[in-house]
């Protein structure tokens, strides 16, 4: 146990974090004030793969489609090695059964949940943001298919359709502490 920057006590984890959950979750911002919370590193998976490719992800999406995008997100999460990290990953990785296996090796897997409604208010930049959808798939439509995903790969589901980043740190806070 340590004291961190909030002056919570907080144990020291000896894993990784990783947050999965739909485009608007809030997965980056949470999971960069959660690192700095528990002193652990942070890494966007959304940026490594800019940065692998030197190219915003809606240009990636655009130059090659959404099938070969989930084979590049694939490959970056997979070139991952890294300990004490919170993970932010793009709301597409439980596409892949062999990413989310490699996450899962040293992490603990958190679903930050929003409900369909709370997605539709939050995401308004749909045709920019770099979110993975095929030839007439509507934002409903992914949210049907990976809801179960996020529930089947989740080591920690913590719903925050209504909560303010304060309170889905509390909420993640509160649920690691409960597995020790």
């Amino acid at each position: 146990m340590y004291e961190n920057n909030n002056g919570r006590k907080v144990k020291k984890l000896d894993k990784n974090l990783i947050l999965i959950g739909m485009p608007s979750a809030g997965k980056s911002t949470v999971g960069v004030i959660l690192a700095k919370n528990l002193g652990m590193s942070f890494i966007d998976s959304d940026v490594l793969i800019q940065t692998m490719h030197g190219k915003l992800l809606q240009e990636i999406l655009d130059n090659v489609g959404p099938e070969v995008f989930l084979e590049k997100e694939e490959s970056a999460i997979l070139s991952l090695d890294c300990r004490n990290t919170v993970v932010a990953t793009g709301g597409s990785v439980v596409y892949s059964e062999k990413a989310m296996e490699h996450l899962k090796k040293n992490g603990i897997v958190v679903y930050i949940h929003i409900d369909m409604e709370t997605v539709n208010i939050r995401l308004k930049n749909l045709k920019t943001r770099g979110v993975v959808l095929s030839k007439g798939q509507t934002l409903e439509d992914i949210y049907r298919k990976r809801k179960p995903l996020y529930e089947k790969y989740a080591d920690i589901k913590v719903d925050c359709s209504e909560n303010s980043i304060e309170e889905t740190l509390e909420a993640i806070h509160n649920k690691l502490a409960s597995l020790s």
